[in-house]
């Protein structure tokens, strides 16, 4: 006698992935912001950016930091692509 699995679907807590309407609306708002912003820079890391008030480089500048590197979504990578886009602009983390 074989016994037979039965597979527990796990729905995701994200909103982004449990509702692609929400997500539609997401990508497309941070697809008006990205050319703000470093070629290349992941969309987890815009969301981040744009639920934090940031739309572009000016004000990314008035941001420390490190309340930056806090936000969800925005990683080791993402991190220095802006650090490096901020010195190409003239432009650094509040201090």
């Amino acid at each position: 006698m074989s016994t037979k699995r039965t597979a527990k679907t796990k729905r995701s807590k994200c909103e982004l992935v449990a509702k692609p309407t929400l997500r539609r609306r997401s990508d497309a708002k941070t697809a008006q912001i990205a050319p703000n912003f470093p070629k290349g820079l992941a969309r987890p890391a815009l969301r981040a950016l744009l639920s934090a008030g940031v739309a572009d480089l000016k004000q990314l500048s008035r941001m420390r930091e490190a309340d930056v590197a806090a936000l969800h979504g925005i990683g080791p990578n993402a991190l220095e692509r802006l650090r490096e886009a901020l010195h190409a602009a003239g432009l650094c983390f509040r201090r």
